[in-house]
């Protein structure tokens, strides 16, 4: 069985309801459940939430609901102890699990398509632990992270040796090479990587080490209100408006 869990909760003090936040006639949850439930390879999806309005919508896509403790619904819970949690609930009613594809509520950029290759990886690839979208921020790169010190100025957040000989560095964005982040919007793990969760790889130690790149642009999670003219362009890019989604036939 290869079962999709989406987690997302209530409260955000960050950027509040973003997970219902209305984007092109549809909440922002809407989308990876799209995805989800257009994917070839998922036979269930489950999710993880304390909120009513969000097991409303994710009944009305199919989706089976597991109640989020009140220890993992608080700030400073981790998402992987809420991943880790689902599993085991999941595992509890005796389901022989093959992969798990993880997803979050405030993930929209994210399509079936690019789910199921990642699925496919993992069915070929017996080494790989995980695969995992990524998009390219060259304009992120460590190089150019500042921290500010007890003085209130500015210095680099990692030592600039980290990166080589300081003399051949410059302020060429694509200079270091392509840098890519995990953007959250899939994970599509081993079910050995949540049962030995603390021998992962910081910071998202659910992707284990060998972690296979399912290469996109502009994805992300929404944390702030800034992001949503954004994730309105990708969505729109990939075939979305108000009224069809690119899953329609």
């Amino acid at each position: 069985m290869i079962v999709a869990i989406m987690m997302g909760r209530e409260g955000s003090s960050g950027f509040p309801g973003k997970n219902l936040y209305t984007i092109l006639n549809r909440s922002l949850l809407e989308y990876p459940l799209l995805a989800a439930k257009h994917s070839k390879h998922i036979d269930e999806i489950v999710i993880t939430t304390d909120s009513l309005k969000i097991k409303e919508i994710g009944q009305a896509y199919g989706a089976s609901i597991i109640d989020r403790p009140d220890y993992l619904c608080t700030n400073s819970a981790l998402g992987e102890d809420v991943f880790v949690h689902a599993y085991e609930e999941i595992k509890n009613k005796g389901e022989n699990i093959e992969f798990i594809v993880l997803l979050l509520c405030n993930a929209a950029t994210i399509t079936a398509d690019l789910i199921d290759e990642g699925i496919e990886i993992l069915k070929k690839r017996p080494e790989v632990d995980s695969a995992v979208s990524v998009s390219r921020y060259n304009m992120w790169s460590p190089l150019r992270a500042r921290k500010e010190n007890e003085e209130g100025l500015l210095q680099p957040f990692v030592p600039f040796e980290t990166f080589g000989d300081p003399r051949t560095l410059n302020c060429d964005r694509d200079s270091q090479g392509d840098v890519w982040f995990a953007d959250m919007g899939v994970s599509i793990i081993r079910p050995h990587c949540l049962v030995n969760i603390e021998d992962g790889l910081l910071p998202q130690k659910w992707m284990g080490h060998k972690i296979y790149p399912l290469k996109q642009w502009g994805g992300c999670d929404v944390d702030y209100e800034w992001q949503i003219p954004g994730v309105e362009f990708w969505l729109k890019k990939h075939g979305f408006t108000e009224t069809k989604t690119p899953y329609d036939k």
